[in-house]
C-alpha cells in the first residue's frame, strides 16, 4: 500500500534556520533576500513555539498555544512569513509532539497537574505512572537527598521555592511543617540521582528535564497542534518536520491524523532507519529528514579497502582499550546493556511491572509463574538484541523481534524453564495473547524504551566508544560497515524515486556529530591509511600526557577534520566525547583527574605544537578534500529527494557536535569557484526545473568506462540534467589519473551549468569533464549531432 501523497506544493529545497534568542525571526527576515537568492524554495525554522527562556535550540516547549515571546513572538513570525513571501520562498516548521519541558513555572499544564494532581484536567496530557510513585510525581530536582536539602525548601506563599525552581503548593497544605508539606504534595522533590531508578513519567531518552507527552489522546492532540494547525491554515506555515515519532505511543495514529488535520501538507518525519530498513509504506508522510540519505552519500566517498586499513592501525593504536577489540556489534550489544542497567532502568521496571501485571491477571497458563526477574531479563536481553529502533503497529514485529534474538536471549538463563520468560515476552509483543488493554500498553512502552535504547547506545554511547573513522559515527549511520558501493547508492536513489520522491535529504543537520565537511575530510583517510598511520606515529612518539589511547586517535582525527580552530571548540567537543562514552568518565559520575588529563592532552597535543604535523598533512590533501566536499555536496542536491542545507553549509561549514554547529551564522554571497557557486547552481536549477527533480521525474545511472571508471560516479534526471562526479581522488591520483576513461552521456548537447561555454556530447572524455571541477552539473541545451 502505498501512502496518499502530500499537498503538491512540495518544496525544491529547503533551508534550516536555528532560532534562538541571539537569532530571532527578525534576524532570519533579514537573511531573506540572501536565502532567496541562494534558489532554495522554503525555510525551515526550528521550533517556533515557546520554550524554556534561554533556550538556543527550541525543543523544550513550555506552552504549545503561544509562538515564542523570544523570538518576536507570533507578530513576528508573521512578518517573517511576509517578508518570505514577497521573496518567494514559504515556511517549514520543526514541530516536538513527543515531549514538553519539565519546567513547573514555565509549563502551566505541568504547573496545574502538580497543583491538582491526578484529577486535574491537564493530567491526561503527560504520561505518569501515579501508582508507582505512591500518588507523587517524583521530581529530581535536588542536589542531594531530602535530608540534606530541607533548609533550601521555603515555602513563599503558595509556592515552594528551592534555588531556582518553583512548585506550586496543593490547596490548604502552605501552613504545615515542612516535612508533612512534603508529604501532602501531588510531587516529591528529590536527589537528582534517583532519576536513574525511581522516575515515574516517561521522559525524552534520558532527560529527566523533558517529560512525555500522550498526543495518542485526541483532546491533547488537539490542544498541542491548534497553533500550529492556525498557521497552516492561515498560510503562514506551509509545512511540517515532525521531531522523534519513535517515541509516541502510536507513531501510526499520531501521523494519520496529522495529516488529516494538515489537509495533506509536506510533512518529513525525523525517522532513524538502520541500516537496509525502510520506512512504513503506510505512513502518509513524504518520506524522512533524510538520515538515509545522508548515509549513502557518506558511504559513497568513503574507500571500502581503506577502513579495513584503518581498523587495523586503531585496534593496534588503542588495544587493550578498545572496547572489545573493535567490534562493532559487541560495542553496541555492551553500549546497551550498560544503558538499560544506569540511564533506563526507571523505563526498565515500568515495562516490568506492566508485564508481571498482565501474566499475573492473565487466563493464559503460559503466562502464570513468571517471577518478575525473569521477565525483567527476558526483555532486557531482547531489548538489545532489537538492530532498528522499534517496531510499528503497520509492521511485521516477528522481524523486528526475531527468533533468532529470542534464542539466543534464552541463553541468559540457567534453568531451561525459566528461559520460557523469553517466549512469553516475545508472544505478547507479537499480539499472540489479545489486544485487550493490558497487552496493547506493553507492546506500547516495548516499543517505546525500544527507541530511546537504540538512541542512547548507538547515537550518545557507541558512536563514542568505536572511533577508527569519525565519519561513520554519524546519525542513521552503520560504522561496522560504512562504505556504499556506487552500484548500492544508484538502488538506493532508484528506490527513493519510486516511493518517496519527496522525501528529505540531508549532509548536516542542528544534530549531527561532525558537518558534511568535516566528515569529507575525515573520509579522504580511508584513502591514505598508510600515511595517517605515519603522521600519527609522528604525533604520538613520546606518548607522555594521554590519558588513553582511544581518546587520542579521536582527538588527531579531530583535529584533522575541522583544521584550525580554537583550542577551546576542540576541548568542549572532546569532554563531551569522553562522558557520552562513559568509560572513564560520564555526565554524571565526572571523575575530575581524567578530565583534566584529557584537557592538558588536547591542549598540548592536538591544538598544540603536534597538531601543526597534522594541520599540514591536511594542506597536503586539501586537493581530495575539496574533490570529496563538492562531490558530496552536489550528489545530495541533485539525487532524488528535497535537499534541506543546514544554516552555513552552502558554503564550506566545518562544525563539531552541539552546541558548536548550533552558533549563529553568516550570510556570506557565494565565490565563484567554490562550493557556494556549485551550490547556487544546482539550486537554481532545481527551482527552475521542477519537472526535472519532482514526484515524476526519472533518475538514471550513468556508467564510465574506461581504467578510472570506478572513480566517477553519474547519473541523469528526466534526461535534462546530469551530476557527475569525483569519487576517491586521492587513490585516483595514485593509478595515474583519469587518462582514457570517458562517460557516455545521453543523447543531446550538454553544456556546464556553471561554464556554459563547455559543452559536451556522446562519449566526453573525464578529465575535460572534470577540466575546472572535480564535481560538474550539466543541462541539456540540444538535441546534438
Amino acid at each position: 500500500m502505498t501512502p496518499e501523497r502530500p499537498d503538491p506544493a512540495v518544496p525544491t529545497a529547503t533551508y534550516r534556520l536555528q532560532l534562538q534568542p541571539e537569532f530571532p525571526f527578525s534576524a532570519a527576515a533579514a537573511a531573506v533576500p540572501y536565502l532567496a537568492s541562494l534558489g532554495v524554495s522554503h525555510l525551515h525554522l526550528s521550533p517556533v513555539l515557546e520554550s524554556v527562556p534561554g533556550s538556543t535550540h527550541g525543543y523544550d516547549v513550555v506552552d504549545h498555544a503561544r509562538v515564542r515571546d523570544e523570538l518576536g513572538g507570533e507578530d513576528g513570525l508573521r512578518a517573517l512569513a511576509r517578508t518570505a513571501r514577497e521573496h518567494g520562498l514559504g515556511l517549514v516548521v520543526d514541530i516536538v509532539p513527543n515531549h514538553m519541558a519539565m519546567s513547573p513555572r514555565h509549563n502551566h499544564a505541568l504547573w496545574e497537574v502538580l497543583r491538582e494532581g491526578p484529577k486535574s484536567p491537564y493530567a491526561r496530557w503527560f504520561d505518569i505512572d501515579w501508582e508507582a510513585g505512591g500518588g507523587q510525581v517524583l521530581l529530581p530536582v535536588l542536589g542531594g537527598p531530602v535530608g540534606g536539602e530541607l533548609e533550601h525548601l521555603q515555602v513563599d506563599g503558595d509556592v515552594l521555592r528551592y534555588y531556582d525552581h518553583v512548585f506550586p503548593l496543593r490547596e490548604g497544605t502552605a501552613e504545615l511543617p515542612l516535612p508533612r508539606l512534603l508529604d501532602a504534595q501531588w510531587y516529591r522533590p528529590v536527589w537528582w540521582r534517583l532519576a536513574r531508578t525511581e522516575l515515574n513519567y516517561r521522559r525524552f531518552f534520558s532527560i529527566s528535564e523533558l517529560i512525555g507527552v500522550r498526543v495518542e489522546d485526541p483532546e491533547v492532540f488537539d490542544a498541542t497542534h491548534a497553533k500550529i494547525l492556525e498557521l497552516l491554515r492561515e498560510g503562514v506555515v506551509d509545512g511540517l518536520r515532525v521531531d522523534h515519532p519513535d517515541g509516541l505511543a502510536d507513531p501510526d495514529g499520531y501521523l494519520a491524523r496529522l495529516h488529516e488535520a494538515t489537509g495533506g501538507r509536506w510533512t518529513v518525519v525525523e525517522k532513524i532507519l538502520a541500516d537496509g530498513e525502510h520506512l512504513p509504506a503506510s505512513w502518509p508522510v513524504a518520506g524522512t529528514t533524510g538520515y538515509d540519505a545522508l548515509r549513502q552519500v557518506d558511504g559513497l566517498f568513503t574507500d571500502p579497502a581503506g577502513v579495513g586499513e584503518l581498523l587495523g592501525q586503531y585496534r593496534r593504536f588503542a588495544a587493550p582499550q578498545t572496547d572489545r577489540g573493535g567490534q562493532w556489534e559487541a560495542t553496541v550489544r555492551r553500549a546497551a546493556y550498560k544503558v538499560l542497567t544506569h540511564e533506563l532502568v526507571a523505563e526498565t521496571d515500568r515495562l516490568t511491572r506492566v508485564a508481571v501485571r498482565l501474566c499475573a491477571a492473565s487466563p493464559e497458563p503460559a503466562l502464570r509463574d513468571r517471577a518478575p526477574w525473569a521477565l525483567r531479563t527476558a526483555l532486557l536481553e531482547l531489548l538489545v538484541r532489537l538492530e532498528v529502533y522499534r517496531p510499528y503497529t503497520s509492521g511485521d514485529t516477528a522481524a523486528v523481534v526475531t527468533e533468532e534474538a529470542a534464542a539466543e536471549a534464552r541463553q541468559a538463563f540457567v534453568v531451561p524453564e525459566e528461559a520460557g520468560a523469553v517466549d512469553v515476552v516475545r508472544e505478547l509483543l507479537l499480539g499472540g495473547y489479545g489486544d485487550g488493554p493490558d497487552q496493547v500498553e506493553f507492546r506500547t512502552r516495548f516499543a517505546q524504551t525500544a527507541s530511546a535504547l537504540r538512541a542512547k547506545s548507538v547515537e550518545d554511547t557507541a558512536f563514542y566508544r568505536y572511533v577508527p573513522l569519525l565519519s561513520a559515527t554519524e546519525v542513521g549511520g552503520n560504522p561496522g560497515s560504512p562504505a556504499v558501493s556506487p552500484e548500492d547508492f544508484h538502488a538506493f536513489c532508484a528506490r527513493v524515486q519510486r516511493d518517496w520522491p519527496a522525501t528529505g535529504t540531508v549532509l548536516s543537520t542542528h544534530d549531527t556529530k561532525r558537518s558534511a565537511d568535516v566528515r569529507a575530510a575525515l573520509a579522504v583517510l580511508t584513502e591514505v591509511p598508510e600515511r595517517w598511520a605515519d603522521v600519527l606515529t609522528e604525533v604520538t612518539r613520546g606518548g607522555e600526557g594521554v590519558p588513553d589511547a582511544q581518546l587520542a586517535w579521536a582527538a588527531w582525527q579531530t583535529v584533522f577534520g575541522l583544521g584550525p580552530a580554537d583550542a577551546e571548540r576542540v576541548q568542549e567537543a572532546l569532554l563531551k566525547h569522553v562522558r557520552e562514552a562513559g568509560l572513564y568518565t560520564s555526565w554524571t559520575e565526572q571523575e575530575p583527574p581524567y578530565e583534566e588529563a584529557v584537557a592538558a592532552f588536547v591542549a598540548a597535543g592536538p591544538c598544540g605544537a603536534p597538531g601543526e604535523r597534522v594541520a599540514a598533512f591536511r594542506t597536503a590533501l586539501e586537493e581530495h578534500i575539496r574533490a570529496t566536499m563538492l562531490s558530496a555536496a552536489l550528489v545530495q542536491l541533485t539525487m532524488p529527494g528535497v535537499p534541506d542545507l543546514y544554516q552555513g553549509t552552502e558554503t564550506e561549514y566545518r562544525a563539531l557536535v552541539d552546541p558548536d554547529n548550533r552558533r549563529p551564522v553568516p550570510f556570506p554571497p557565494p565565490r565563484p569557484g567554490d562550493k557556494g557557486a556549485l551550490t547556487a547552481a544546482a539550486l537554481r536549477l532545481r527551482a527552475g526545473r521542477p519537472e526535472v527533480f519532482g514526484d515524476s521525474a526519472t533518475y538514471t545511472p550513468l556508467s564510465a568506462e574506461g581504467p578510472a571508471a570506478a572513480h566517477c560516479v553519474a547519473f541523469a534526471r528526466s534526461g535534462s540534467v546530469v551530476t557527475a562526479v569525483t569519487r576517491l581522488s586521492s587513490r585516483l591520483a595514485e593509478a595515474g589519473g583519469w587518462r582514457d576513461t570517458v562517460l557516455p552521456l545521453p543523447p543531446g548537447r550538454w553544456a556546464d551549468v556553471l561554464a556554459p561555454e563547455r559543452e559536451f556530447t556522446g562519449h566526453a572524455r573525464v578529465a575535460d569533464l572534470f577540466g575546472s571541477s572535480p564535481a560538474v552539473l550539466l543541462e541539456r541545451v540540444g538535441d546534438g549531432d
